[in-house]
């Protein structure tokens, strides 16, 4: 499950991001460093954005209620873990993401705007993970957006801000 929001540089404009629920699936292999450190590389696909609440801006004139900016990537985080016991895990690391689609939802209408955004996101990643005997595992993420993933804002940036929770497993 993936949780999401928009940052902008316009202190303003905060307040009327609201956050979004979508999802995220994918696979990843881990590296065993030594006995407490481990690399994992990933890849991800990620839905993400934003719901802005119309009743709190005057960005647009419409009938509906909200509109929801629907974002999806192709994401490639790479996790260093710090493994604290045999189950719980620390993790940190970069994500590159892959703009797939981006379509604007309002009124049951859905419109394009990938061209408005850079192809290329990128964020860090800190996160904890519980790891059970038998291969199941738990995870807890915040991956924060570093750039701006909005073209010709000139001053003002835009940055993705997800919390992910996976459960997932792991073959030994």
């Amino acid at each position: 499950m993936n949780l999401s929001d928009w940052h902008t540089s316009n202190a303003d404009a905060n307040e009327i991001y609201k956050m979004r629920t979508a999802f995220h699936v994918g696979g990843f292999v881990q590296f065993g460093l030594s006995d407490k450190f481990a690399v994992q590389p990933e890849v991800l696909y990620n839905s993400i954005g934003t719901v802005v609440d119309v009743e709190s801006t005057t960005l647009r004139e419409a009938s509906a209620d909200s509109f929801t900016y629907a974002l999806s990537y192709i994401s490639v985080p790479v996790m260093v873990q710090y493994k604290a016991t045999d189950a719980i895990h620390l993790e940190l690391g970069p994500q590159l993401g892959i703009l797939m689609s981006a379509n604007q939802k309002y009124d049951g209408d859905s419109e394009d705007f990938k061209d408005e955004l850079e192809t290329v996101d990128f964020g860090v990643n800190i996160g904890a993970g519980y790891q059970m005997e038998n291969g199941l595992l738990f995870n807890a993420r915040y991956c924060y957006g570093m750039t701006n993933f909005v073209k010709n804002t000139g001053e003002e940036w835009y940055k993705n801000n997800v919390f992910q929770f996976s459960v997932g497993y792991k073959f030994n």
